[in-house]
C-alpha cells in the first residue's frame, strides 16, 4: 500500500468500489455455498467453488498491485476471506473424513494463538504488522490442496493422481502456515517490547 500522503493516495486508500474488493466480496459469498455443498455431498459445486476461490484470490492481489487499486478495505477483506475458506474447508473435509481432525486442530489452533497474541498489541499491530510472503505462500498451498483432496475422493484414475499432489500441497501449506505463525509471533513480541520500553 502506498504511503504517499497526497489526496489521490488517500482516496485510493479509502476507495471501496474497486475490482479487487469485488472479487474478495465474491469469495466471501462463496463460503456458505461451499459449506452447504461439501456437507450435502454436492462435490461438483464444492469443487467449482473452491477453484473459483483460488482463482479470484490470485486475481484480486494481482489486479490491486498492477493497477494500484490497493485499499484499506481490501487489506481486511482478503485475509478474512482466506481464513474463512480455510476454516470452513478443513471442517467440511474433516466431517467427510477426507482429512484427519488433528489437522483441523493444527490449522485452527494456529489462528487462535495468533489472534490471542495480537490482542495485547492490537493498536500497534493494526499499524505495524505486514503480510509476509511465507504467509501468502502457505495460504496459496492450502487453497490449492483442498480442491485436489476433494477431487481425490473415489478410486478412479483422476482421484489417484490428485491424491498425492493434493497431500503434497497440504503438507507444504501446513509447514509454511506454522512458519508464518512463528514470524508473526516474533513481530508481536517485538511490538510488545517496544510498548514496554515506551511505557
Amino acid at each position: 500500500m502506498t504511503t504517499d500522503p497526497s489526496p489521490s493516495a488517500a482516496t485510493r486508500g479509502s476507495d471501496v468500489w474497486t475490482l479487487p474488493n469485488a472479487l474478495s466480496a465474491m469469495r466471501l459469498v462463496g463460503v456458505p455455498i461451499f459449506l452447504w455443498a461439501i456437507l450435502t455431498r454436492h462435490d461438483g459445486i464444492a469443487l467449482a467453488t473452491l477453484m473459483l476461490s483460488g482463482i479470484t484470490d490470485y486475481l484480486d492481489g494481482k489486479i490491486a498491485r498492477h493497477f494500484d487499486l490497493t485499499s484499506r478495505l481490501g487489506a481486511v477483506l482478503d485475509p478474512v476471506a482466506d481464513r474463512l475458506y480455510i476454516f470452513t474447508t478443513v471442517l467440511g473435509l474433516a466431517y467427510r473424513d477426507i482429512i484427519p481432525w488433528w489437522l483441523v486442530a493444527i490449522l485452527v489452533g494456529r489462528d487462535l494463538v495468533l489472534a490471542l497474541a495480537v490482542i495485547g498489541v492490537r493498536d500497534e499491530a493494526a499499524r505495524g504488522l505486514s503480510v509476509h510472503f511465507v504467509g501468502k505462500a502457505a495460504t496459496f498451498n492450502l487453497l490449492y490442496a483442498f480442491p485436489l483432496l476433494l477431487l481425490a475422493v473415489g478410486d478412479g484414475t483422476l482421484a489417484q493422481l490428485a491424491r498425492p499432489v493434493g497431500w503434497a500441497f497440504a503438507w507444504w501449506g501446513v509447514g509454511l502456515y506454522l512458519v508464518s505463525a512463528a514470524v508473526y509471533l516474533l513481530e508481536v513480541w517485538t511490538l510488545a517490547s517496544r510498548r514496554s520500553r515506551a511505557a
